[in-house]
């Protein structure tokens, strides 16, 4: 005889969430997914009414489940926010051309407006020329780098307030085991929080922080969404993959193991007598960071010299610090233009309440 829904005990159950345990019908896993979001979303305070909120969009399950459920949730309980959809285009042939098709289809089917910016236009540099420059061993390290600042740098164009990723709980626990594994106190320290300044310019969050990545395949799948499935062409090296078998291996030990990992990490802090960096401005792109010269600068300057393991190799390598002809666009000329575009908006806007106004009163 077919289980009943533990839930509604009313429909077939066709699905067991890892999470749980429960064995629940479609409609009430989507109801407490979206449900659960929700109350992150709530619980963490993590927007106002009219904030503009970028999604960032690759495409992949995460990203698309994200922007469906974030259209879905604004709909729903009237956050009264302004949502786009925010990809990076790394240049990886036969990989990310495919999956931005994607995020262009999602763009028409959900009705959002829709940036892309890439690593040539930025960087001048396509993943696919720094992998031929570099190898295939340390191009994640230039890939994570570029990405963290291309995603800052395309929400100053949009003039974003807010940027949401798809990380789920699975990716937060991976990056707690890899800060163990380094050492790296100083990420281990922030890399739970749910919400982040953005690097002193955009606000970033994780929404589906306690999500684990089995019930956003699930949803996906359920939902029959539109999204792309295939792993990066780069990845298979990448340090992130084992800290991921060793918790698939924990997993299917104990089930509770992701968050358990993340309950853990956020328990953790640094002592107060401990002396972690400080954080600054990079010397020539106005990024922030703990040196004069940020790791973008360090690893486009070692590219451009033929140096491609400038910003990588232990051994000291001499950078030296202040602008150049050829550096990227500072980012305080990024949050002026965005300023002067949020100035002419609330002009704009003022101006029609303004007629309106005059319009109801003259009638």
């Amino acid at each position: 005889m077919p289980r009943q829904c533990d839930i509604c005990h009313e429909a077939r159950a066709i699905v067991r969430r890892p999470k749980t345990g429960q064995s629940i019908c479609k409609e009430c896993f989507f109801y407490v997914f979206e449900t659960e979001v929700h109350n992150t979303i709530v619980d963490s305070k993590l927007f106002k009414p009219g904030d503009r909120v970028g999604i960032g969009a690759s495409g992949g399950k995460d990203s698309t489940v994200l922007a469906y459920v974030m259209k879905a949730l604004n709909d729903r309980y009237n956050y009264g926010l302004d949502l786009y959809l925010l990809s990076v285009d790394e240049g990886i042939a036969g990989y990310r051309d495919d999956s931005l098709e994607t995020v262009k289809r999602n763009k028409e089917q959900y009705g959002l407006p829709l940036l892309i910016v890439s690593y040539e236009q930025l960087y001048g540099w396509s993943m696919d020329s720094i992998v031929a420059a570099v190898g295939r061993k340390n191009n994640c390290t230039f890939c994570g780098v570029f990405r963290r600042q291309a995603l800052d740098r395309g929400a100053l164009m949009l003039d974003l307030d807010h940027i949401v990723t798809g990380h789920n709980a699975d990716d937060v626990a991976e990056t707690i085991l890899m800060n163990i594994f380094r050492g790296d106190i100083s990420r281990l320290d922030r890399c739970t929080e749910i919400a982040t300044s953005g690097e002193g310019y955009v606000v970033r969050s994780k929404p589906f922080k306690h999500a684990y990545e089995k019930e956003i395949v699930m949803y996906a799948y359920l939902r029959r969404l539109d999204y792309f499935s295939t792993e990066c062409t780069y990845s298979p090296n990448a340090y992130r993959g084992y800290a991921r078998e060793f918790l698939k291996k924990l997993e299917r030990v104990r089930p509770s193991a992701i968050l358990d990992i993340i309950h853990s990490g956020e328990a953790m802090h640094v002592a107060k007598d401990v002396q972690l960096p400080s954080l600054d401005r990079c010397q020539r792109c106005g990024y922030i960071s703990s040196n004069s010269v940020c790791k973008a600068c360090v690893l486009l300057e070692g590219l451009e010299r033929g140096i491609p393991k400038l910003g990588i190799s232990r051994t000291k390598q001499d950078v030296e610090a202040g602008p150049r002809e050829n550096d990227l666009v500072h980012f305080e000329k990024l949050r002026q233009e965005a300023l002067e575009m949020r100035r002419s908006r609330q002009k704009s806007e003022s101006c029609q309440q303004s007629a309106c106004a005059c319009t109801e009163n003259c009638s």
